[in-house]
């Protein structure tokens, strides 16, 4: 604005809609001088479209004045050369002492005016909602627009503090220094600290490209008649029909195969008495959950222990028997074999797949897939692989989604797929895509056919496509874009058994699956800068991490964590052997205090580090036992890798708290608080009780020659698979 009398003296109705102008601030204004020196008078009357024709003229203002006034679009219709109606000057905003925007840009010491250049309070009103849409509509677009965590760790923080190491923690020795200039120009794309402005940029760009998407595709839906919306809905789901029939095509009989007795199957009694005692009361225990189950909810999928009837998650929707397949090979391994063929004859005959129902693909796969895998491999008997690939083709429908992506649901009669409406814009969830390689990899090599492997490689390729921010592996993406949902990162649940399926699908294929390897060390390296930290009291605990700000708190899910460090050791690059180790140790260290410091010695679903506690739960919906094994399959790997004598020792008291609080006539229940004095029980004896609890503990007090950590990898389920040698299969699938 270089001259703003000039501007004034020579405005058009056509220069402008709105005008605002400083009192006072302009260069080139007169001291003293008045605003309308030519035209008719502010106050004369006027047509209809301005203010009332009585409204008189705002008084002359000097240079120290503090308002802003704004030129309402009602009086454009009236502006003649060189005159100007009041009644198109609206007051926007004004300032006491003048330290407002009036203030500040005429620099005196004005006063708000409260005569008659003051606003009515009818336009007051109007011009209160009018700001009050444009920062609800700033707030929303901030906080609901895609990656609005990221945009809003740009725009009001400019970099994110969380992201760096906390000043108590130390990267640890794969940390390497000529990673630094990689990383900063990997991060720059990423909406790193390092570069604010470029990722506030990046941020913009993609927001607009993402809205721009999807108006495109809202437009061209709306544009579509009914008929042509019809005809694509059907399109889809004869697409959907073709893809099931030629899903099943390939499978109209097995191939024969040639059944290799496993190693190392055969139990053998511990050498020392007092180790070979507890172990026979862990056997025990598997007695009286399996014989209450049987008694009470045979053929059901869980048992309630308190009311003694059968329970049923929604998971599995009308499939039955979740306990009877998760205990399979627990009980082959304790040589419970009565039960096992009791249990392989209820598979023979009532196992069922042919089920008009939604059930969780992650769940069956790792509970029943899996059971039956391990129960083949350790038994060889027919049934079992010939139901887990039956089940495995009931499961190829759900990667039926533009990115190959698993939908999370599926209705195994339609073949139809969903996600759950709660996870980030109908988003799959790393933790259920990503738990699904190693049982595919067998169901291909059990059936001689690749399709199964063909589904889960194809998630890899989309993954390795991605950008991640700051190396880490967001819990949402969308099946049908490909692209990231919320940036949350837990290596506990939603992220969890990805990262140690990653591991595992190098050990199971013999060390050849470098990819998988590579995957896996790059994302414990971003794990350990980003979400690793430690307590005040020397705990190492595992944060989640929420757009950009680390939550301080880790749940009993993430204290697998502890053994696929140490699991990992081995493999690590050069000299990262020992750390890892000691990482799995700290992390068990961690997680054994969330136990101790409970009334009933039983770790929490979860337990924070803020607020002046460390590894105790905070949130009530946060006090709960469900017979959880994640500390004790910590405790497993420990003890196998390390011999240390303190795992069998933490391992013997959860034994016995278990026994003091879990334990009652009718099985083993889950606890609704940890801290309480007197056990409030939640009546559900989870199936995985059987298969990891009872299963981990049983190992920790048997000799290292039961399931040999070099001939078997434990699925997410704690069902045992072999690893697939390339020099000499155990299972050779012959030709017909």
């Amino acid at each position: 604005m270089e001259n703003l009398t000039n501007f004034y003296e020579g405005l058009q109705p056509a220069v402008c809609r709105a005008c605002l102008c400083a009192r006072g601030a302009a260069p080139g204004r007169r001291p003293g001088a008045e605003l309308f020196p030519q035209g008719r008078s502010a106050a004369q009357p006027r047509g209809s479209g301005g203010l009332d024709t009585q409204d008189p003229a705002p008084q002359p203002r000097t240079p120290s004045g503090g308002e802003v006034w704004l030129l309402s679009s009602a009086a454009l219709g009236h502006w003649t050369a060189g005159a100007m109606p009041v009644g198109g000057l609206l007051p926007l905003f004004s300032s006491p002492a003048g330290g407002g925007l009036g203030g500040g840009l005429g620099g005196g010491g004005g006063r708000k005016v409260s005569g008659p250049a003051a606003l009515r309070l009818t336009e007051k009103f109007v011009l209160l909602l009018v700001f009050s849409a444009f920062i609800t509509l700033c707030f929303g677009a901030i906080f609901f627009l895609p990656d609005s965590s990221k945009l809003l760790s740009g725009v009001l923080f400019h970099s994110s503090p969380a992201l760096q190491p906390a000043a108590d923690h130390k990267p640890g020795p794969g940390a390497r220094a000529e990673d630094a200039a990689e990383g900063r120009a990997r991060r720059r794309e990423e909406g790193a600290p390092g570069d604010p402005e470029a990722a506030l940029e990046d941020n913009l760009a993609r927001i607009r490209e993402n809205h721009e998407r999807a108006l495109r595709e809202a437009k061209e839906t709306l544009q579509k008649l009914p008929e042509e919306i019809q005809r694509d809905i059907l399109l889809e789901k004869k697409k959907v029909a073709q893809d099931q029939l030629r899903d099943k095509a390939p499978f109209r009989g097995l191939p024969p195969v040639d059944f290799v007795p496993p190693i190392g199957v055969e139990s053998r009694e511990p050498a020392d008495a007092a180790i070979r005692e507890k172990r026979a009361k862990i056997k025990e225990m598997m007695k009286h959950a399996w014989n209450n189950y049987k008694g009470y909810a045979w053929g059901l999928n869980e048992l309630k222990p308190i009311s003694k009837g059968g329970h049923s998650s929604s998971l599995f929707g009308n499939i039955k028997g979740a306990t009877i397949v998760d205990a399979l090979d627990t009980l082959f391994i304790m040589e419970m074999k009565n039960e096992f063929e009791e249990a392989k004859s209820w598979v023979e005959e009532n196992l069922d797949f042919n089920v008009n129902a939604e059930i969780s693909v992650f769940e069956v796969n790792i509970r029943f897939v899996g059971g039956l895998l391990s129960a083949y491999y350790l038994s060889g008997e027919e049934i079992f692989r010939k139901k887990a690939v039956e089940l495995g083709v009931k499961l190829l429908p759900a990667f039926h989604t533009p990115s190959g992506i698993p939908w999370a649901l599926l209705n195994m009669k339609s073949g139809i797929g969903r996600n759950w409406p709660w996870a980030s814009g109908g988003s799959s969830i790393l933790a259920e895509f990503g738990t699904l390689h190693l049982e595919f990899m067998h169901l291909s090599h059990l059936s001689g056919n690749p399709i199964f492997a063909e589904k889960v490689m194809n998630i890899r390729t989309v993954l390795n496509k991605l950008e991640k921010p700051q190396g880490l592996y967001p819990n949402y993406l969308n099946p049908s874009s490909g692209q990231w949902g919320q940036h949350h990162v837990s290596v506990g649940g939603l992220g969890d058994s990805f990262y140690e399926y990653l591991l595992k699908a190098w050990l199971m294929s013999d060390k050849t699956d470098l990819e998988a390897k590579k995957m896996y060390f790059d994302a414990v390296q971003a794990i350990e800068t980003h979400l690793i930290r430690k307590s005040s009291s020397g705990l190492t605990y595992i944060a989640e991490w929420k757009g950009g700000l680390l939550e301080h708190k880790m749940g009993h899910l993430t204290c697998f964590a502890g053994g696929m460090f140490a699991l990992g050791a081995d493999g690590a690059p050069e000299g990262m052997a020992q750390h890892y180790l000691e990482l799995g140790a700290e992390i068990a260290r961690t997680c054994h205090e969330s136990y101790n410091r409970t009334f009933m010695k039983l770790g929490p679903e979860a337990f924070r580090f803020d607020g002046g506690v460390e590894a105790i739960a905070t949130r009530q919906n946060e006090k709960y036992y469900i017979l959880r094994p994640e500390v004790m399959e910590t405790y497993m790997y420990m003890w196998r890798l390390t011999h240390d004598p303190k795992y069998r020792k933490w391992a013997w008291e959860a034994v016995e708290a278990l026994e003091n609080h879990c334990r009652v006539n009718g099985g083993y229940s889950g606890l609704r608080d940890v801290y309480l004095l007197h056990e409030s029980y939640d009546d559900v004896q989870q199936s995985f009780f059987l298969a990891e609890t009872l299963k981990y503990l049983y190992l920790i007090f048997s000799d290292d020659d039961l399931l040999p950590l070099e001939h078997w990898i434990f699925n997410s389920e704690a069902h045992l698979l072999p690893i697939l040698r390339k020099e000499k299969k155990e299972v050779e699938i012959r030709e017909e």
